[in-house]
């Protein structure tokens, strides 16, 4: 048995490394019948002995049928990446960098360059050394586990050389080279790589997925326990070294060496292998990250040149009207069909009744379309004057109610939200949506099925459909019928925050009602605000608290929130937490400076716990600075207004002696 035991470690060491030269270094040290044959030996060898190695090649299985995906949690948050799209823009983000650098004492910082990948983004958790986990993107902060899909790709680890807690992001793609081998034995082709690794990550069946034979580039390392790095640099060559396949990067000091490097990797892009849609260039020193912070939905530290989109001219055919959930009723430009990078378009936007006019579009004219990446398309003008062309008639009756259509500006809307049924069903799926009720299956079909066949004619109907009803529908069957019904009584227990961004009010989206629940608290009391008590919210304006107000005292929402408490919704109201008396508690604080026991974030969000208002910049309103080595002009500013000043040291003891 030892002789076995022995031989299945060396299988597994063996094959690993053949798998790693393969799909990492792209070196291959064994033909493939020669890696099948060591295979069998293995799975052989383990049936036999029941001694299964956790990294075992065999582990990558690929033959289930899973029954749902399950919500995951990151333990930091999958942050997408600002853009543009010129020198000129990039010059003035590397400009701005300088001077923060500068105010904090700080040398001008290199910068880490590399290709911008067009696939399915990724998040791996390793504990203890092991793979454990893996999930999308989702919202940021809760994907969906994916960890059966992912451990079909072999260039992917499923053991690293460190026992802390990690999260490790990247993009999952599919090379073109797969792309076409798949489209060749499938009965339905795919339509671009990028949808081709996506789809393959959000397939139940994980042998659809293998059969994808997926490749992966692993670029960041979100969360880390204990290892503390010191550059991005740092951080990417623990990936290498733990055998990640990693993008290629260079490490730039100037702007100009930044430009030749996008000029360079733009140059291949048609070469590679797979698609990029740009080149992302990121600060490599982390205590200047720390310093930048984020906004609500971007790193500053890092920023994406996305590469020029492609424009090319076509037949205008048709103009289809569409009505939105607000009732917005807008103008869809039917396409005589054109392939753009492989893609066949035949529909772009055009946005209102005035965009019509000032880009001179007619039917049966051509026109000038703009792609960029997946992004549908847009019109960007006329470019034909000659021929039979025809005036876009602006519709007076609503295209699907057959309501009278009211025109506010340069928009047109139907006046009919009791029965219009694209409103209704629009209202149902973004109810439905991940950032709101969270209800799985309710897609614009479904809930167009809804609508006809069950007769859902407000959104608080949901709560009321059957089991019985449901098999009533086409391909419903028993499990997905339970499998709704559940979705549908989870979404029972919601958080406030996400039942006021389900209920679509306009120009409300998740940021602003968790602003709103933060401050107000209760339902109750939201549905009471006057417009003294909503100008108190930092970043809402006088359009937005108007929406508010016109929406709460609206008799129809007013019922329907009486019916979802009736129907056995329970808005959860989350709890906060004491603060314990302190002297900054209700003060302004600025922290400065590089810092030793806690980071600067860190230390902002413990002073946010204690009831302070962290401030980015100081003036005569602060109330308190407390600072690090290097604290640089904030300190010295501080000490001109002689605002009062703390070291890290003595912000400690502080916050020691609280107890907290």
């Amino acid at each position: 048995m030892d002789a076995k035991i022995n031989r299945i470690d060396e299988l597994v060491k063996y094959l690993n490394k053949c798998s790693y030269d393969y799909y990492v270094l792209d070196n291959p040290t064994i033909d493939d019948r020669e890696y099948d044959k060591l295979y069998d030996e293995l799975k052989n060898l383990e049936n036999e002995t029941n001694y299964i190695l956790y990294n075992s090649p065999t582990q990558r299985v690929g033959d289930v049928v899973l029954d749902k995906f399950e919500k995951s949690t990151h333990r930091a948050r999958m942050w997408s990446l600002d853009k543009v799209t010129s020198f000129e823009d990039l010059r003035s983000w590397y400009n701005k960098n300088i001077e923060i650098a500068k105010e904090n004492g700080l040398n001008e910082p290199t910068y880490i360059v590399s290709q911008k990948f067009d696939g399915a983004s990724i998040n791996l958790t390793y504990e203890n050394g092991k793979f454990v986990k893996a999930s999308t993107r989702g919202t940021g902060e809760i994907g969906e586990n994916v960890t059966e899909q992912i451990k079909t790709i072999r260039s992917i680890p499923l053991d690293i050389n460190d026992d802390s807690i990690f999260e490790i992001r990247g993009e999952v793609i599919m090379t073109k080279e797969e792309f076409e081998k798949y489209n060749k034995n499938s009965d339905t082709p795919l339509k671009n790589l990028r949808n081709g690794a996506a789809g393959a990550l959000r397939n139940l069946d994980v042998y659809e997925t293998k059969k994808r034979n997926l490749s992966s580039f692993l670029f960041d390392i979100g969360y880390f326990e204990r290892k503390k790095f010191n550059t991005y640099f740092e951080a990417l060559n623990f990936l290498k070294n733990n055998k990640f396949k990693c993008a290629e990067f260079k490490v730039c000091k100037t702007l100009d060496e930044i430009e030749d490097e996008i000029n360079r990797i733009e140059s291949i892009r048609d070469d590679l292998n797979y698609d990029i849609d740009g080149v992302v260039i990121s600060i490599n020193e982390f205590n200047l990250r720390e310093i930048l912070g984020y906004t609500v939905k971007h790193p500053k530290y890092a920023m994406a040149y996305k590469f020029e989109a492609i424009e090319e001219i076509t037949k205008l055919i048709g103009v289809e009207w569409n009505v939105g959930r607000s009732g917005r009723v807008s103008p869809t430009a039917l396409l005589e069909p054109i392939d753009i990078g492989g893609i066949t378009i035949k529909r772009a936007t055009l946005n209102n009744i005035d965009d019509i006019k000032r880009k001179n579009v007619k039917i049966g004219g051509d026109v000038l379309i703009r792609r960029s990446n997946d992004v549908i398309p847009e019109i960007l003008k006329g470019v034909s004057c000659e021929g039979e062309l025809q005036e876009i008639e602006i519709p007076t009756m609503c295209p699907s109610c057959g309501s009278e259509l009211s025109q506010d500006g340069v928009h047109i809307y139907c006046t009919n939200s009791i029965s219009c049924k694209p409103q209704i069903v629009k209202s149902i799926v973004h109810f439905a949506s991940r950032d709101a009720m969270n209800i799985e299956g309710l897609s614009d079909k479904i809930s167009t099925q809804f609508y006809e066949e069950l007769g859902i004619k407000r959104v608080s109907d949901l709560y009321e459909i059957t089991f019985e009803e449901l098999l009533t529908l086409d391909k419903f069957k028993e499990k997905k019928v339970n499998n709704i019904l559940n979705s549908i009584n989870e979404s029972k227990n919601c958080y406030l925050p996400n039942f006021i961004y389900a209920l679509g009010i306009k120009n409300v989206g998740l940021k602003t009602s968790k602003d709103i629940v933060k401050k107000f608290k209760t339902l109750d009391k939201i549905m009471s605000l006057t417009k003294e008590e909503l100008m108190e919210i930092h970043g809402i304006g006088e359009i937005i608290i108007e929406d508010i107000l016109k929406f709460f005292t609206n008799e129809k929402v007013i019922d329907e929130i009486e019916r979802f408490k009736n129907l056995g919704i329970n808005f959860i109201e989350e709890e906060s937490e004491e603060i314990v008396e302190n002297e900054f508690m209700g003060k302004t604080v600025v922290v400065t400076g590089t810092m030793e026991k806690f980071s600067r974030k860190e230390i902002k969000s413990l002073l946010e716990k204690l009831g302070a208002k962290v401030s980015e910049s100081v003036s005569k309103k602060t109330n308190y600075v407390i600072y690090g080595e290097n604290a640089g002009s904030k300190l010295e500013k501080a000490k001109s207004l002689d605002v009062e000043t703390f070291s890290e040291k003595e912000f400690n003891e502080i916050y020691d002696k609280l107890g907290i």
